[in-house]
């Protein structure tokens, strides 16, 4: 089984975070303050998710140690990045649009986490 590295416990941490938070933006009542700041949490802890993914080692690296899994990192980037700006100019179909898009990813990359042989799967089921 692989060890838990410091990057490893950060991404695990903020994609927990992100996913809960993710969650209760998705039921929750549009535009309120809480909305807003859950929001900016979320985006942040889903920067951290990304980014904190390129320091971990691809299941399947095709690039030195990157596989596909970074792609959905820099589309998560991607969609943070155009959801928050368009949230600040008041776009809110492309805020709504871009947020899912990043909410789809990280449930995505969530689901490939627990696929067997993959860390979680052992951590979880053995």
């Amino acid at each position: 089984m692989r060890v838990m590295t410091t990057p490893i416990e950060i991404h695990l941490a903020a994609a927990a975070y992100s996913l809960l938070t993710g969650t209760l933006q998705l039921m929750m009542k549009k535009g309120t303050p809480l909305h807003r700041y859950l929001g900016r949490t979320w985006m942040v802890a889903m920067l951290i998710t990304a980014i904190s993914s390129f320091w971990i080692s691809s299941f399947f690296p095709i690039w030195n140690s990157f596989g596909p899994i970074h792609l959905l990192s820099v589309w998560i980037i991607i969609c943070v990045v155009i959801s928050l700006s368009a949230a600040r100019s008041h776009k809110i179909k492309q805020h709504k649009a871009y947020s899912i898009g990043a909410y789809v990813g990280l449930v995505g990359a969530g689901i490939g986490a627990f696929a067997p042989g993959r860390y979680l799967y052992q951590l979880f089921f053995g």
